[in-house]
């Protein structure tokens, strides 16, 4: 009977430790390392493909990633396609996990999925070499 006070305190205390621990939901919402490497989704601002197997994003004003892509896509290049990608999670754009793509066509009775194999920034230098027909 006398022991309920002290269980009591243990429990309180265990508790307090547990709160004071980081949560594992809230680190996951934002990249550890907001670097050059990431960019939020709704900083996108335009893309086009050169060949089957990349396709260029312009994020902001003046930076261009490159996204290679595992598989090809004839369609990339067609005038009535748009790039769509399903965020899930956080906004932040660091790896090619974070992209979940799909050409979709004006109707959206055409979806094709794309799988992102490599997520690049391109240096000033290398954007500019980029022929201003492929530019996004």
């Amino acid at each position: 009977m006398f022991a309920f006070p002290n269980v009591a305190r243990a429990s309180l205390a265990a508790l307090g430790l547990l709160l004071a621990l980081p949560t594992p939901g809230v680190a996951a919402t934002a990249p550890a390392s907001t670097s050059s490497n990431c960019f939020l989704s709704t900083d996108w601002a335009g893309w086009k493909s050169p060949s089957p197997n990349v396709i260029y994003l312009r994020v902001r004003v003046n930076t261009v990633y490159r996204l290679d892509l595992a598989t090809a896509s004839n369609d990339l290049d067609e005038p009535f396609v748009h790039l769509v990608n399903k965020v899930r999670g956080s906004d932040w754009i660091c790896s090619p996990l974070d992209l979940d793509l799909q050409l979709v066509d004006d109707h959206g009775a055409f979806r094709e999925p794309l799988i992102v194999k490599s997520l690049t920034r391109l240096t000033p230098a290398e954007a500019q070499a980029i022929p201003p027909k492929f530019r996004p």
